[in-house]
């Protein structure tokens, strides 16, 4: 029979000041744990925030002489709140990014108290998100939630933080935005909360200065208002596939308190992790290995593309990979031999190129492009037109160029559908927008020169799009 674990506690924010109060008498915590004999790791995870079991604690408080911490053990420590076991999107199928996970965990530790994760659709901003909260979770009093994807509430500021109000059970003593941001602000600053929201891009508009403002200004006022208190304990992890540019202005100011990260796709070996996962064959003499790895490399490890790819071949295709391959091996070999000719400089442009990696199988066109990737487009369509329209005709590129020929395109097809000619600052704003969403990959050349490209998987759909333009 399964022992019971037992019980952890952890400082409250009265205990957390008694604590660097006993702190004082010792030059740094490495000094305290050498002069009075303590696993220095431990320690320091309990100072920040970690729960430890009661006897622990007790020995902490005898060693730093912290007055009469027996009467008043419930004003110094707290029960570790029971754990979140069952995320949304992470679980059991999570591979790979342990590097960034360590070292996004310990920013979030530190300093940082607002994290942007960036990046397409699917390539597992979320899923990270979750990821990082599930490792920092004990150190939070309550974990605040909203996927602006799935939430079909207002969007607007003042409803989405008199939800978190009420799930903190705090009276709201006035109705007027002002108040309410206050005391919100106020709670986050006294309080060791944990707010993660989702799909950030949901409530941006353009701008004077190009795309990335908040449509509702009052979602500026919190952020601004949350990076500027003094001190907090609380954090805000947020995911977006667009750059919220007034968040950005604003946390320059504070760099110790902001980080951004934008995600790629999984390493080829994390790729092999996702489908050993799946319970497919990646044994080194496998040829079901080869297939799988030429499979990644297309999608350019994309995790979501790759997870649903993994679940088709085991319920359609009794997790035999050359099985799948003899359906849709085509399609990905006429994508490599594209790729190989660019790569080798005997045809960089591909006007006629039809690919099919967004449709490659049902699954794929119905979990991917119908529900994430076509969504990004139709948005883009009709948030700016001129955007939409540079990376349909900046499709035919089957490799990264310069900046310039995708200018060039762009002109060339202003001029074509609209009889106008744009100046360069009209041009750049435009290829500035689509940089701020992420649809464009950058990357130096051997010449030092920036080059800019597209994910295999949004030049699938972009060739598609500018087939509708020009037929």
């Amino acid at each position: 029979m399964a022992r019971n674990k037992p019980k952890l506690y952890r400082l409250t924010t009265i205990g957390h000041r008694l604590v660097k109060e006993g702190l004082k008498n010792f030059e740094s915590i490495s000094s305290f744990a050498i002069e009075k004999n303590q696993h220095r790791q431990t320690f320091t995870k309990f100072h920040d925030g970690d729960g430890v079991i009661r006897s622990t604690a007790e020995t902490y408080c005898d060693v730093l002489d912290i007055p009469n911490w027996r009467e008043n053990w419930e004003n110094i420590f707290e029960l570790v709140p029971e754990k979140i076991t069952n995320w949304p999107v992470y679980d059991h199928g999570w591979v790979g990014r342990k590097n960034l996970v360590s070292s996004l965990t310990k920013k979030v530790q530190g300093s940082c108290r607002l994290l942007l994760l960036l990046g397409i659709t699917g390539i597992g901003k979320t899923a990270l998100s979750e990821r990082i909260a599930d490792d920092i979770q004990c150190r939070f009093n309550k974990i605040l939630r909203v996927n602006f994807d799935s939430d079909n509430s207002p969007r607007n500021f003042v409803n989405i933080a008199t939800r978190w109000l009420e799930e903190l059970g705090i009276s709201i003593e006035d109705n007027q935005t002002e108040n309410i941001l206050k005391q919100l602000i106020n709670h986050l600053r006294e309080e060791r909360i944990l707010i993660l929201i989702d799909s950030l891009e949901a409530l941006l508009t353009e701008s004077e200065d190009g795309w990335g403002d908040f449509e509702d200004e009052w979602w500026t006022r919190f952020f601004e208002s949350f990076l500027t208190i003094e001190s907090s304990a609380s954090r805000l992890i947020l995911t977006s596939q667009d750059l919220p540019s007034k968040i950005e202005t604003l946390a320059s100011r504070y760099p110790n308190s902001y980080h951004r990260e934008i995600l790629d796709g999984l390493l080829e070996d994390e790729q092999i992790d996702l489908f050993a996962k799946a319970g497919l064959d990646v044994s080194l003499d496998s040829e079901d290995r080869k297939i799988l790895i030429r499979i990644g490399k297309i999608y350019k490890g994309h995790p979501l593309t790759l997870r649903v790819v993994s679940g088709e071949i085991v319920e359609s295709f009794g997790s035999n990979a050359s099985a799948f391959w003899q359906n849709v091996g085509d399609e990905i070999e006429l994508v490599e031999q594209h790729l190989l000719a660019a790569e080798s400089g005997i045809k960089l442009e591909g006007v006629d190129d039809d690919w099919k990696l967004h449709k490659l199988t049902r699954k794929i066109r119905s979990e991917v492009y119908r529900r994430r990737v076509d969504a990004v487009f139709q948005r883009l369509k009709n948030q700016n037109t001129d955007a939409y329209l540079l990376i349909c005709v900046a499709a035919t590129y089957r490799c990264p160029v310069q900046d310039s020929a995708w200018l060039l395109q762009l002109n060339r097809y202003i001029k074509r559908l609209k009889d106008q000619i744009y100046s360069k600052v009209q041009q750049q704003e435009v290829l500035d927008d689509l940089l701020a969403r992420f649809l464009v990959e950058t990357s130096i050349n051997h010449e030092n020169h920036r080059v800019l490209g597209l994910h295999n998987l949004i030049r699938s759909v972009a060739l598609e799009h500018r087939q509708t333009l020009f037929p």
